[in-house]
């Protein structure tokens, strides 16, 4: 069964994990390697999640990534070595057609990009759109059917969190019971728990973030009754080239985990089935 299929809002919490960005092939796969088997020891549906190219960064000296042909193949050797899925963002229409990525994920920042929505659409792969952070929930039905309409049948939405004055988000966690009952199709929603505690250009140069309301977000928003959790994870985030104030340490990832499923089957067992 592939990750889409297991991600369903009635199923058992789904996992989208990674680190923020692509730093090089054996990083990729000790990072999915570690995340595969925590996942597999706790019975949880994975999917592994790096960008290939971090496109919207704050300054023009912001670390990218290290480059697409090396993120390609990389992904190949994560999906056929730790045979696992991978997700990844894609920024511009060509990405879509050329990465060999399972899952597509449209940035926060580009959830409006009517070109971008139509050719993630056409590639046949499952879609996951992230809210942008100017949006209310309700509006995500108009990005949902752009998707629609040009023949995606597998979406995904994501919550963020949403612009709070200047340099702060807030997540309002009615957005998620929202999002789920926007489309007759019940599409999977997802909680990003790592990029809701990001402080968006805190310091005039580059983003910071609190990863120790982490936790605190994720547990929250599972508490709703959501498909799953998105987090970066990382083995050494103070050092990390990219988003590394919020994301999570390797070290507390199944800890974190684990406080998440408990949650989940007390809630779920007390849902009324949404599944078709």
């Amino acid at each position: 069964m592939s990750f889409y299929d297991g991600c369903r809002n009635d199923l058992n919490l789904s996992v989208i994990a990674g680190p923020c960005v692509f730093e090089s092939k054996q990083h990729a796969l000790d990072m999915a390697g570690a995340l595969s088997e925590i996942c597999k020891d706790l019975n949880v549906n994975y999917i592994y999640k790096t960008s290939f190219d971090k496109a919207i960064r704050t300054s023009i000296t912001s670390y990218r990534g290290a480059g697409f042909d090396e993120a390609f193949y990389a992904m190949i050797a994560v999906q056929e070595v730790i045979d696992v899925e991978v997700l990844t963002d894609v920024h511009e229409s060509w990405h879509c057609g050329t990465v060999p990525a399972d899952i597509l994920q449209i940035p926060a920042f580009l959830c409006r990009q009517t070109d971008l929505l139509a050719s993630a659409a056409a590639s046949g792969k499952p879609v996951n759109v992230k809210k942008g952070q100017f949006l209310s929930p309700r509006e995500m039905v108009n990005i949902v059917h752009k998707l629609e309409s040009t023949g995606c049948t597998k979406v995904m939405m994501t919550e963020r969190g949403t612009t709070f004055g200047y340099n702060d988000l807030v997540v309002d966690m009615r957005s998620l019971a929202i999002m789920r009952g926007n489309t007759s199709m019940n599409y999977p929603v997802i909680m990003d728990c790592t990029h809701a505690v990001q402080s968006p250009g805190g310091n005039g140069i580059s983003s910071g973030g609190n990863r120790e309301m982490v936790p605190i977000i994720a547990r929250a928003a599972t508490a709703v009754g959501i498909a799953g959790v998105f987090m970066e994870v990382h083995q050494d985030p103070d050092n990390a080239p990219c988003d590394g104030p919020n994301m999570l340490h390797l070290a507390n990832f199944k800890s974190v985990l684990e406080q998440l499923l408990e949650i989940d089957y007390v809630v779920k067992a007390h849902m009324p089935s949404r599944g078709e």
